[in-house]
């Protein structure tokens, strides 16, 4: 194969590499608070084109007999890993979620605070707020206009992965007896001042974890502008 059409596929190759490593990985979510419409597999178009890249780029690396089944190999095995991401909408909606969760708690507190019990302040809450919040929240409400245990309620509402510490707050204090409303307004502070660490936490995370995507993501353009014109000019003064 020529330089150029092999740079090319190595640098089809890296760019779909480093996409590839900018999604991250798929989250199990559980089936009875998952995400509605939610897809197995991570998004379709990037997924066959990061497949055909490492197929192709692997074929150029490993070059004779062993070049095809090594590509196909590499290939099945690209497949395999993009098939595992976190479809966007599902990180979208849990992102959501957990934003929402504190003001749904200062919400909460406020109804306690004027009296209602924790069935009927939940019920405003969930009319008060957005989806999918409101959505969550209407289906804790249903089980409890059904005549559900709500202690039973609050404490399946604990196993979920963003509103766990609300249904395990309310199910605590409803077991000891102790003023719902004091834990709101306590849960509130905890989560003000975790959602707070986990945003400077991430702000420093972001230089780290973005430097590999991009150093592979920059990884084709050196090898088109630096290496492709040298091996041309040397193949060209070779031949004549």
């Amino acid at each position: 194969m020529s330089p150029l059409p092999a740079a090319l596929l190595v640098a089809t190759s890296s760019a779909a590499g480093g996409a590839a490593l900018a999604l991250p990985p798929r989250r199990r979510v559980p089936r009875r608070h998952g995400a509605r419409g939610s897809s197995r597999h991570g998004p379709r178009p990037l997924r066959s084109l990061a497949t055909v890249a490492v197929t192709l780029g692997v074929m150029v690396f490993v070059s004779g007999r062993w070049g095809v089944p090594v590509g196909l190999l590499g290939g099945a095995g690209c497949w395999w890993v993009t098939g595992r991401m976190e479809p966007p909408a599902v990180r979208r909606r849990r992102d959501r979620l957990a934003a929402a969760v504190p003001h749904a708690v200062d919400l909460m507190a406020a109804c306690l605070s004027a009296g209602l019990s924790p069935a009927a302040a939940v019920e405003q809450v969930a009319q008060a707020v957005e989806p999918p919040l409101s959505e969550e929240l209407a289906a804790v409400c249903a089980r409890l206009r059904m005549g559900v245990d709500p202690v039973t309620v609050w404490r399946d509402l604990a196993a979920h992965p963003q509103l766990g510490r609300l249904g395990r707050t309310v199910a605590r204090a409803g077991e000891s007896g102790a003023s719902v409303a004091d834990a709101m307004l306590r849960l509130s502070d905890d989560l003000r001042r975790q959602t707070r660490a986990e945003v400077e936490s991430r702000a420093r995370t972001v230089g780290v974890k973005a430097a590999l995507p991009l150093g592979t993501c920059l990884l084709p353009a050196f090898v088109l502008v630096g290496v492709v014109p040298l091996v041309a000019g040397s193949v060209s003064v070779l031949l004549r």
